[in-house]
């Protein structure tokens, strides 16, 4: 093979080698590519579930806030709803009826489908009066920050105030908002602990509702039985408290 031969050989090789290599790092940047691609749909995924299903003890919001509820609801139509039949369902003396006007962010005015259960919830915002908040619910008519309300709250006190009318929706119990009542309690620390004042309004507030509706024992939740949330994370992370909850409560007067 003659000098030039050769080197025409060399240079034949160095191309190829060199096709090669632009190959190589070409399949290693789109290996590259999707693996950052991937990663950030795993994030977006992570901080979609963080967001709408969060598990974590309710942020603190100013003035007694609740945990922000489904913003999806707010696409339901507001149909102004007719007060129950006089007679129907008496509301006890010993609870404060203070019922929020009609608004899209805390009582759109959407009927009931029915009743078929209560769910028990805490603020999350230790310390707050139940007329505190009473007064964020009204106020986010004017702030429309997000979509919350209950149809009670228990004040440390054992106060109990009605916010919303029984054969209306509360924005508290995500995908249950159309066939249960809500129950929100307040507390005085990071523990979620009900006083023993609380503990008494709810437990006569329960009773009161399983016979009105004739509920049963599996018809009281805890949000956490609806969507996971540690709601209300006293009874949450003491499941036994919340059984024996359950067991003083009267089922056999339902009807």
């Amino acid at each position: 093979m003659t000098v030039r031969e050769r080197q025409a050989s060399v240079r034949a090789r160095r191309k190829k080698r060199g096709r090669r290599l632009m190959i190589a790092y070409a399949l290693r940047g789109a290996i590259f590519l999707l693996l950052a691609l991937m990663i950030i749909l795993m994030v977006r995924g992570v901080l979609y579930i963080r967001e709408h299903l969060a598990s974590a003890p309710d942020s603190e919001l100013p003035d007694g806030n609740m945990e922000p509820d489904d913003p999806a609801l707010s696409e339901l139509p507001i149909v102004p709803i007719e007060p129950a039949i006089p007679g129907e369902i008496t509301i006890p003396d010993w609870i404060v009826q203070d019922i929020l006007p009609v608004n899209e962010y805390s009582r759109p005015g959407i009927a009931l489908s029915e009743v078929n259960g209560v769910v028990v919830h805490y603020t999350g915002n230790p310390g707050t009066t139940a007329e505190q908040n009473r007064s964020y619910f009204k106020n986010l008519a004017e702030t429309k920050e997000t979509y919350a309300s209950s149809h009670f709250v228990i004040g440390m006190d054992g106060k109990i105030i009605q916010c919303v009318p029984l054969d209306a929706i509360a924005y508290c119990s995500n995908q249950r908002n159309d066939d249960t009542i809500s129950i929100e309690c307040c507390h005085s620390d990071d523990t979620g602990q009900f006083s023993q004042d609380t503990l008494d309004a709810l437990v006569q507030l329960l009773n009161w509702l399983i016979k009105t509706y004739g509920l049963g024992r599996d018809d009281i939740l805890r949000h956490y039985d609806v969507i996971g949330k540690e709601c209300p994370y006293y009874f949450v992370k003491h499941p036994d408290a919340w059984e024996g909850l359950l067991n003083g409560l009267t089922y056999d007067n339902a009807f």
